[in-house]
Parts: structure tokens; C-alpha cells; sequence
């Protein structure tokens, strides 16, 4: 059996943290969490997620650090959603211009967060079949 696609979700809500480790958790991931961008740096560099599920605003690091030194490592970088209450387009640009892969505004419907992840970090049962 291969092993469960890693899930890193760094927010300082923990009703968000919570809320979303059960989804995620129930479809199948194997999910880690952080509390803060400084944390989230450290448990990703550790654990090597596939996909990092950041909150914009956040003690210690914003998720524009932390965003800025995923995506700085390469071909090594995990795909990044990012998720905020933030209604400004400039913000939008900024993540966009650092290299998020999704920009999710709250609230937002668990499904429309459900697909971004599946495209991003698709379970064997998603992906297409094996190329010959």
C-alpha cells in the first residue's frame, strides 16, 4: 500500500486546524498542522509535505514568508493554497506573484477548498490510470 499523501495546514484558528484535519483526514490524507508561519516552515522542511494549506494572517510569520521560502526551494517546493479572510486584490497579486498555486477567500465552501486540493494533491483513486 502507498504511503498517504502529506497534508500541511498552518492557520492560528484552531477551529479552522480542526475542522479541516477531519475532512482531509476522511478523505484519505495524512494531515499535519501548525499553529504559526514559523512553525510551518520548520514541520514542512521536516516532513515534506505535498501540499501546504496556509492562512494569510498569522503571528510570527505571515503566509507570505512562509510562502516566499517554500516556493524558494524549487523543484522541491509543495503546492500551496492559501487561505484568507483578506478582501484585497493587491494581496491576490502579491501570493500570486510569490508562486501560490490556489488563492481561497473566507469563508469558503469545504468543496471549493475539496477540488483545489484534488487537483493539487490528488489520492491514487483520482489520479488517472498508470501510464504503460
Amino acid at each position: 500500500m502507498a504511503a498517504k499523501k502529506k497534508i500541511l495546514l498552518v492557520d492560528d484558528d484552531r477551529e479552522i486546524l480542526s475542522a479541516l484535519r477531519t475532512v482531509l483526514e476522511g478523505k484519505g490524507y495524512s494531515v499535519l498542522t501548525a499553529s504559526d508561519g514559523s512553525a510551518g516552515i520548520a514541520v514542512a522542511e521536516r516532513e515534506t509535505p505535498e501540499l501546504v494549506i496556509v492562512d494569510m494572517m498569522m503571528p510570527k510569520k505571515s503566509g507570505f514568508l512562509v510562502l516566499e521560502k517554500l516556493k524558494s526551494y524549487g523543484d522541491k517546493s509543495p503546492r500551496i493554497i492559501m487561505i484568507t479572510a483578506n478582501e484585497g486584490s493587491r494581496h491576490r497579486a502579491y501570493a500570486e506573484m510569490l508562486g501560490v498555486d490556489d488563492y481561497i477567500r473566507k469563508p469558503f465552501a469545504m468543496d471549493r477548498l475539496l477540488e483545489s486540493v484534488a487537483r493539487f494533491c490528488p489520492l491514487p483513486s483520482e489520479e488517472g490510470p498508470a501510464a504503460p
